[in-house]
């Protein structure tokens, strides 16, 4: 069986504001994951191309990121969803 782990990367330097998920969720296409308060002030939404389950949470609220930071790991349930 193929398992297929992805990680998840700020693309912002900033602070954590909202985790909306938690670990072994199952979690949706284009779903959101967390908020990001960027050093700018402005607030960003992070989610991800491909559904599957978070396997690890490695921020939590107000721990200060930048793009280098792992926010989390999701392993791709490999379905094909979406639409036109």
């Amino acid at each position: 069986m193929l398992v297929k782990e992805e990680t998840i990367y700020s693309p912002w330097s900033g602070t954590v504001e909202v985790v909306l998920t938690r670990e072994n969720n199952h979690v949706y296409e284009w779903e959101k994951l967390f908020l990001i308060k960027t050093n700018s002030g402005r607030i960003e939404e992070i989610s991800i191309g491909i559904s599957g389950y978070i396997r690890s949470l490695r921020v939590e609220t107000g721990q200060k990121v930048n793009s280098e930071t792992i926010l989390a790991t999701i392993q791709d349930d490999l379905l094909i969803t979406g639409s036109d």
